[in-house]
């Protein structure tokens, strides 16, 4: 009987011992670890563009820690940021872009908001087979014609953004002040991004009725933009146009105002950014001009909950206006995942047949193109320190009367 004791004692010493071993070691470990997949980010991190490549990083960042917390439902995967700098400078966006698309384990990529570098990445991208959404660029050939599958694009063109300016400069400026600009002297960066602004504006606003009197080059980086405003400020237009991005349009801006030159300044969506009235001083930059894709949040779909869990999350930076662009395609990298797994082709194929009718941003179809056909375009005016919708400024309303048409009444 007591060896028939001690034989239960040494079972039950067992069983509890193993208890124990699972209680100590095994919950500490995860019933069904989720497989880790890598989802990549291109923009400019440093630099004179690095405020909307910053707004862009973090907004993709917020879209993978929603995955990862459950916000949007279970999902089978986790999701992990690989973030890179291309500096808006093309040499460094082909070595970060061969980094990342030569990587087997990273399934796709948010990228781009510099057309340039957008250009130069295109052949590392279609060379590896890599799924990369363009978040930011709108230099059309990036998407258009299309490359095949691989590359698509979530934010508009320059094709439909001047198409809508000069509609803009030519009738809705008519409706508002009775009279609108006829004259132009186009002035743009020499890469592909400030040419393709160029040829596109002229096209369309020369087909309303408006005259060029000159167009001319600037460098990247280019400090004294004398010799041009010179010129131009004899040609003596209504509107100096600026095909450009922030760095090289605030030193026009700046350097108009010191010459003196009575002229409207009308830009792209390369100035939209706070960076563009600091360096400029809400007073000078007061009365110019921009237009971008999409809309202000608060104007978007779920732009307003999309701010609300930005500002939750504490980041630093602003999102700024293409943030949101940048949050959207991660989601839709991550659902392609979701539905086919980690295999770079089928997420490739996903992508490319996007139609969804609803998102943060509006409906969102690709074309033939890869090309996203239903992107909004939007007019904004420097009003007070802060870039305002157009419907919305004093300017629309009639309170305050546009720089550009001050100087026209003034000169006639």
């Amino acid at each position: 009987m007591k060896s028939m004791d001690r034989f239960v004692g040494v079972i039950l010493f067992s069983i509890i011992a193993a208890l124990g071993f699972v209680l100590i070691f095994g919950l500490n470990q995860p019933v069904c670890a989720k497989e880790k997949i890598k989802v990549s980010y291109l923009g400019p991190l440093t630099g004179g563009n690095a405020a909307m490549g910053l707004g862009g990083r973090n907004s993709f960042q917020l879209a993978i820690r929603q995955y990862n917390r459950g916000v949007f439902g279970d999902k089978k995967y986790e999701y992990e940021a690989v973030l890179e700098d291309d500096e808006c400078v093309p040499a460094t966006g082909v070595r970060v872009a061969t980094k990342v698309a030569s990587d087997p384990t990273i399934m796709g990529g948010v990228s781009h908001y510099c057309s340039m570098v957008a250009v130069a990445t295109k052949p590392i991208f279609l060379q590896n087979r890599f799924p990369s959404m363009v978040w930011g660029a709108v230099l059309p050939a990036i998407t258009i014609p299309s490359s095949g599958k691989y590359i698509t694009r979530i934010n508009g063109t320059q094709r439909e953004q001047n198409d809508f300016h000069a509609n803009w400069t030519r009738n809705t400026l008519k409706k508002a002040y009775g009279k609108a600009p006829e004259t132009y002297v186009i002035i743009h960066d020499i890469t592909d991004y400030g040419r393709g602004h160029a040829e596109y504006f002229i096209s369309s606003v020369e087909k309303l009725g408006g005259k060029i009197l000159g167009k001319m080059g600037v460098t990247i980086g280019q400090e004294d933009m004398s010799a041009e405003l010179t010129r131009a400020k004899a040609l003596k237009p209504d509107v100096i146009f600026y095909g450009g991005l922030t760095p090289e349009g605030a030193r026009l801006r700046i350097q108009m105002e010191k010459l003196g030159i009575k002229a409207g300044y009308e830009g792209t969506s390369g100035i939209l950014n706070e960076d563009f009235i600091k360096t400029v001083t809400p007073k000078v930059s007061e009365g110019c001009t921009c237009f971008g894709e999409g809309a202000p949040f608060e104007k978007l779909p779920g732009g307003k909950e999309f701010f609300s869990n930005y500002q939750k999350e504490g980041f630093k930076e602003e999102p700024q206006f293409y943030g949101i662009f940048a949050y959207m395609a991660a989601q839709l990298i991550m659902d392609a995942v979701e539905k086919v797994g980690p295999d770079r082709e089928k997420v490739a194929d996903i992508l490319f047949q996007t139609d969804r009718k609803n998102s943060p941003i509006g409906p969102i179809k690709f074309d033939k193109d890869g090309q996203n056909v239903v992107p909004a375009v939007t007019a904004y005016v420097s009003q007070d320190g802060k870039w305002m919708v157009w419907e919305d400024s004093e300017y629309a309303s009639g309170k305050r009367l546009l720089p550009t048409i001050k100087f026209m009444q003034e000169r006639r």
